[in-house]
């Protein structure tokens, strides 16, 4: 990379870590550090929501779909795009209102209130978890692209750059600062696709005539996927609006009901189709130059030597030009940290009041806790940054992540929120059961019937436990009147 794009690209992470410096000043106390002080805009939301869902991994790992399948890898954020509109007319009105009666933090504190103390624990255990994960998938997606543009970095160098940078900032600011720095990095990452990447890219493979001499018409369907992946996809993405902690963070940071219905609205058009089909189109022209060649003076010559998810970056090193490489870099870590710092937020947030919580209240200033939270959030830091050194997929472990919490916590909030004095039992038990089953398939690497996704399974064995345990406690309890 040249100097002058290592010096944009340095601004920019100056300009990041000062963000951090500026809130660290203005925090007061936890309702300012994890909600913001409950008084951002549905503009500044909706795009910190898009922002921290679609993020850098879903940015690098949309690449890797269009790389590998064409457009129809699309259709992945259509579910999302699905499950934030479903969320605003379901969900928000229910958890905005709770918001402001109880002055929650957290998700599992919703838990707390419908079940009891031992569901609210195991629900901040199982999304602290679920983060921890997701933080790492971030880190490793920001040192993939760190690693092809940069030629002397090696990955773990990479993994730590990144991580430290989005660490630090996320330490220092809180919730505002990631939700301002999200508008701000998803701006950038905006106008870098729109005006930068998509253009140079499509120019450089040789436009429309390059992409049909060399791809297969697969490539440029919209059907070019089985029924069970879209099946596995939507499980998968869907329910994730309704358990998961960044959201209802952002929930909670809204003036009211009507302000977290509009950021949502607004952040499921961003998702699909925009983000989603500037992502997979890079991928496609990353696929198209691999075929070409463009690659080979890297040192990646065939398909067989390059990982689909590195094809987006390395087709940004080779077309941009000098000053345009430092903002297009600069975009992608955008997104990068947009999810990276949400996720550190909410993780630490769950061990702060979900699961720590007796312990870090009792008889402490703001000021105390305050602290407390940045000192939670910097080790959940670390293990993430840790943890990202033992994977390699960043949609695996973002996908792994996000099963591991929707299995757990899907049914059981349902529950809470649209089942009348549902069973504190029920719950804990179906939490159990859908992360158990869930994680079991997946880590026995087992083959499940019509081909579906071992997330399926485990939601539906969690369903069955909590029907089955909830209609014999109400029977308990009607025999008892």
């Amino acid at each position: 990379m040249h100097a002058i794009d290592l010096i944009i690209f340095a601004v920019y992470m100056l300009l990041m870590l000062g963000v951090g410096f500026f809130f660290l000043k203005k925090n007061k106390n936890t309702d300012d550090y994890y909600v913001g002080g409950r008084t951002m805009s549905p503009w500044h939301v909706g795009l910190s929501v898009v922002a921290t869902d679609v993020g850098g991994g879903f940015s690098i790992g949309l690449g890797g779909l269009g790389f590998t399948m064409g457009v129809s890898g699309s259709w992945m954020l259509f579910t999302g795009l699905i499950g934030a509109w479903l969320a605003a007319v379901v969900l928000i009105p229910k958890v905005s209102k709770l918001s402001q009666d109880l002055n929650l933090l957290t998700f599992p504190q919703i838990f707390g209130h419908h079940y009891n103390k031992h569901v609210a624990l195991l629900a901040g255990i199982i999304s602290a978890i679920g983060y921890l994960g997701f933080t790492s998938s971030q880190i490793l997606a920001g040192a993939k692209l760190a690693s092809a543009s940069f030629i002397e970095l090696d990955m773990n160098t990479a993994l730590i750059i990144m991580g430290v940078i989005a660490i630090v900032y996320t330490v220092m600011g809180g919730m505002k600062a990631v939700i301002y720095t999200d508008t701000i990095q998803w701006i950038i990452l905006m106008s870098g696709l729109v005006f930068i990447g998509l253009p140079l890219g499509y120019s450089a493979i040789g436009g429309y005539d390059a992409i049909e001499q060399t791809l297969s018409a697969d490539y440029l369907s919209m059907t070019n996927l089985s029924w069970q992946t879209f099946v596995n996809w939507g499980i998968t993405i869907i329910p994730i609006w309704f358990v998961g902690m960044t959201l209802y963070q952002r929930i909670y940071s809204c003036k009211s009901e009507k302000d977290a219905k509009k950021a949502w609205f607004i952040a499921g058009i961003f998702e699909w189709p925009i983000m989603a089909f500037m992502g997979v189109l890079l991928g496609l022209f990353a696929r198209v130059g691999a075929e070409q060649g463009m690659f080979e003076h890297l040192g990646y010559e065939g398909l067989g030597s390059l990982d689909a998810e590195m094809g987006l970056p390395l087709l940004l090193r080779t077309v941009l030009p000098v000053g345009l490489m430092g903002l297009m870099m600069s975009a992608y870590f955008s997104a990068i940290m947009s999810t990276a710092d949400s996720c550190l937020m909410a993780a630490s947030g769950n061990l702060l009041t979900d699961v720590f919580g007796k312990y870090f209240h009792v008889n402490k200033s703001d000021k105390s806790i305050l602290r407390t939270s940045q000192v939670l959030t910097l080790i959940v830091g670390v293990a993430a940054l840790i943890l990202a050194t033992y994977m390699k997929n960043v949609l695996e472990l973002m996908l792994y992540s996000y099963a591991f919490m929707v299995s757990g916590l899907f049914v059981p909030i349902l529950g809470a929120l649209f089942i009348k004095n549902s069973s504190s039992l029920a719950a804990f038990l179906a939490m159990l059961t859908g992360g158990v089953v869930t994680l079991v398939l997946i880590l026995t690497s087992t083959e499940l019937p019509l081909g579906l996704d071992a997330n399926i399974y485990g939601i539906a064995a969690s369903a069955f436990v909590f029907v089955t345990v909830n209609t014999f406690r109400q029977k308990q309890k009607v025999e008892l009147n």
